[in-house]
């Protein structure tokens, strides 16, 4: 025990403290998640062969959107254009926020965020408004992509550990995330600024190499690899003190998603052994914490790093938007239930 909990600890600040584990991730935590393996003297060859076989969909899924979004861009941006003439702004900004969050599930939480940065490149917003913008198309694609096994890694490692099917989490929180989604793209028009012209094509993000598509579906496979053997490893840590907790305590315990990736924290804490109500309160504690920070999420890294957001500007809004949300859902989830 004292072992894994020393390696819980490197996982979850390591990447705060050096900058190299920071930009190297997906390899720090395949070592931590061997190393987790090997302590609770549970690596063996289905262990093995799972962590090597639970990331090809998902790496796949990334591979077949990212290529196909460099084929596309120009067409894409073409039709961000034209819908920006068409529809009026507001309504541009509510189904831009509400079909990348849907649509996430299915093109992966990556793409989408790379189809956000994409529309971004082609508007024209004040500095607050596309923060906000931003902001909330990252909570909004952050809780889609959980519907199902490939839309990001949180996802994988869930179906992952509790041996279901393509349909086990929109079973599990379709309604709750498919409702926040929606409310998510209502809200965005009264917290932006209308548009009022584009910036045209001249102003895109540069087309990626064939080369950078292949190392970011690379890097996804080596993350999910490492999660499974985390997920596995931490096991016998699970069982003696996560089991037993109630499940509006786990819900609140999972705001620290808000600056951890919430997939490290699904790999650690979710068992199989639990029932339906906490591996709900686990997983929406962590989707709806993971949006209010940069390093909570995926996409929140992306689209912060492409258009440079600091921490300090998505905190300002992320932070508040993010505990109205957790309280809202522990209301729902915990008082009306």
């Amino acid at each position: 025990m004292i072992g894994l909990v020393v390696i819980l600890v490197f996982v979850l600040f390591l990447p705060f403290w050096n900058k190299r584990v920071e930009h190297n991730l997906e390899l720090f935590l395949l070592v931590m998640g061997v190393a987790a393996c090997i302590v609770s003297t549970s690596m063996d060859r289905t262990i093995i062969s799972k962590a090597l076989i639970d990331p090809i969909n998902i790496s796949i899924a990334v591979l077949i959107a990212g290529l196909l979004c460099k084929w596309l861009k120009e067409s894409i941006e073409r039709s961000i254009v034209l819908l920006i003439r068409v529809l009026s702004p507001r309504v541009f900004f509510a189904l831009t926020v509400i079909i990348l969050g849907l649509a996430s599930s299915m093109i992966t939480a990556i793409i989408a965020a790379i189809i956000l940065v994409t529309v971004i490149s082609v508007i024209s917003l004040d500095r607050q408004s596309e923060i906000r913008f931003t902001i909330l198309a990252c909570f909004s694609i952050g809780l889609g992509a959980a519907l199902t096994p490939i839309g990001e890694p949180l996802s994988t490692i869930t179906v992952s550990k509790l041996n279901g099917d393509f349909s086990l989490l929109f079973k599990l929180i379709g309604p709750e995330v498919i409702t926040a989604v929606i409310v998510l793209g209502l809200l965005t028009p009264i917290f932006i600024k209308p548009i009022s012209r584009t910036k045209g094509l001249t102003a895109n993000q540069p087309i990626e190499s064939y080369t950078e598509v292949l190392v970011r579906s690379f890097k996804i496979y080596i993350f999910v690899m490492g999660l499974t053997y985390l997920g596995n490893g931490f096991k016998p840590l699970i069982d003696a003190y996560i089991l037993g907790l109630q499940p509006a305590l786990l819900y609140w315990l999972n705001i620290i998603s808000a600056v951890l990736d919430n997939a490290t924290l699904a790999a650690a804490e979710i068992s199989p052994s639990m029932d339906g109500e906490t591996i709900r309160a686990i997983l929406l504690g962590l989707l709806i914490s993971g949006g209010m920070l940069i390093p909570g999420n995926i996409p929140n890294i992306i689209a912060a790093g492409k258009l440079n957001i600091t921490s300090v500007e998505w905190a300002r809004f992320g932070i508040p938007i993010g505990l109205i949300c957790m309280v809202i859902y522990f209301i729902v989830l915990f008082i009306f239930q």
